[in-house]
């Protein structure tokens, strides 16, 4: 989940920063500057083997970096596990070029923590995106779960409904169905979809390896039947089927080691529902407005003929 661990050093001058600046350029080290949060100005420098990072405070700059930035894939996931081990969460301030998704904590011996996602393209951060929010709110989902290897998918579906407890989705708005096994999977979850009551759809289990073909074969038919079912039917699917060599690496992502992946997949899906919204909503106005003005194109068009109508024909006195 972590993907790099950042070190802040303060230069000790404006002049500092401007010459270490310049050093690491003439080095070929390119950095990229901006101005911080309080004025300050930030030089972030992407050697090929490392990420180092060199501040200069504004004058009067209550900025205080942390002692450890931590950059992770899914900040969401990390809020919940801080909270867990008792960390202070304090605010949600990080310097301008990092994703508001992240959060500062404090540890209880004193230690200062960022918690964020990656950092913001300048480009790509003026071009607007669709995105699905994390709120389940009023929204019905389906969860399809397996009863082969129920003691990890039994696990994976307290995740799923962990995370859509967390997010707003109510008791009386999830629906949950047994299945013998993986494959039968794919026909459950289509099943639901083409009812449409369901804005989105969990597939949940787990395929261990053996000494055969046959976990080959089952991979890729749940694989493929899961993803055909949401392409024809237009209902987000969330992939929540654990494809492991071994027991122990099932075990790690049922919730240990590697988090899990019932969680995961209920987040995908409502984020999946939001977005397939949104994206609904932008269609609809769009067709709004070209239907507006395909209107009022044939209002000019009649009213234009009618004006000729009237210009072309003679009047009396000039009979």
């Amino acid at each position: 989940m972590i993907r790099s661990l950042w070190i802040y050093q303060i230069a000790k001058s404006a002049e500092d920063f401007n010459l270490v600046v310049r050093f690491f350029g003439e080095l070929g080290t390119s950095g990229v500057q901006s101005l911080g949060s309080e004025g300050g100005k930030f030089a972030s420098f992407f050697p090929p083997d490392a990420r180092f990072h060199f501040f200069s405070p504004g004058e009067g700059s209550s900025f205080q970096p942390p002692d450890l930035y931590v950059d992770v894939g899914d900040p969401f996931i990390a809020l919940e596990v801080a909270k867990r081990l008792g960390f202070k969460i304090a605010t949600n301030v990080a310097p301008e070029q990092i994703s508001e998704r992240g959060f500062r904590a404090e540890l209880p011996g004193g230690t200062a923590l960022i918690v964020g996602g990656p950092i913001l393209n300048p480009v790509l951060d003026k071009v607007e995106a669709l995105k699905g929010s994390l709120g389940a709110a009023g929204k019905r989902f389906g969860i399809i779960v397996s009863r082969f290897n129920s003691f990890i998918t039994e696990r994976l579906l307290q995740g799923s409904i962990d995370a859509l407890h967390l997010c707003g989705a109510a008791n009386e708005t999830t629906d949950i169905v047994r299945v013998p096994g993986s494959f039968e999977i794919p026909s459950a979850a289509r099943t639901l979809a083409e009812t449409g009551k369901y804005d989105a759809i969990i597939c949940i289990g787990c395929l261990l390896r053996g000494d055969t073909a046959h976990y080959d074969v089952i991979v890729n038919e749940v694989t493929r039947g899961i993803g055909q079912s949401a392409q024809e039917t237009g209902v987000p699917h969330a992939f929540g089927v654990l494809t492991c060599d071994t027991l122990e690496q099932a075990i790690d992502r049922a919730g240990l080691k590697m988090g899990n992946k019932g969680f995961e997949a209920a987040l995908a899906a409502i984020e999946m529902a939001n977005l397939k919204k949104a994206v609904v909503g932008r269609s609809s106005l769009v067709v709004g407005k070209r239907k507006t003005k395909a209107a009022v194109r044939r209002t000019s068009s009649v009213v234009r003929k009618s004006l000729k109508a009237k210009v072309a024909k003679p009047s009396r006195k000039s009979r």
